[in-house]
C-alpha cells in the first residue's frame, strides 16, 4: 500500500510521520491483497488562531482495486487522537464494505439456486 502524508498549517516532523505510519499498519494489513492500494492522509490545523476545541483535522482517502473508495475526515482536540479516530473510522468502513459485498454475492448465489430449483420439475 502506498501512503502519502500531506500537512496543512503544521510541519511534518519525524515523530508525526512515524506515528501515522505505525497507526496505518492495520489498514495496510486489511489491504495486503491489493498492492495497488493508495492511502492519502492529510493532517492539519483548521484555524491558526484558536487554541481550544477541535482545531486538528485528519483525513484519509483510501483507493484500491475492485471499487474500493473510502474517505473519512475527523476533527479533534489533539492531532494524535484525531489520527487514531480516523484510522478506526476507516477500518470500520472497510470491514462494513467487505461484509456488504460478501452478503450480496451470497444472496445472488441463493437466488440463482432457487431459480434453478424451480426450473426442474423433478427436483425440489
Amino acid at each position: 500500500m502506498n501512503i502519502h502524508i500531506k500537512t496543512t498549517n503544521i510541519t511534518l516532523t519525524d515523530a508525526i510521520s512515524d506515528y501515522v505510519n505505525k497507526r496505518l499498519d492495520k489498514i495496510s494489513k486489511l489491504t495486503s491483497d491489493d498492492p495497488s492500494a493508495q492511502c492519502d492522509i492529510e493532517l492539519g490545523r483548521t484555524t491558526a488562531h484558536h487554541h481550544k476545541g477541535d482545531v486538528f483535522k485528519a483525513e484519509i482517502h483510501l483507493v484500491g482495486a475492485n471499487g474500493l473508495n473510502i474517505y473519512t475526515s475527523v476533527e479533534g482536540e489533539d492531532l494524535y487522537a484525531a489520527v487514531d479516530q480516523v484510522r478506526d473510522a476507516v477500518v470500520r468502513d472497510f470491514t462494513s464494505t467487505r461484509k456488504k459485498q460478501s452478503s450480496r454475492i451470497r444472496r445472488g448465489g441463493a437466488r440463482i439456486k432457487s431459480m434453478m430449483k424451480g426450473m426442474w420439475p423433478w427436483g425440489n
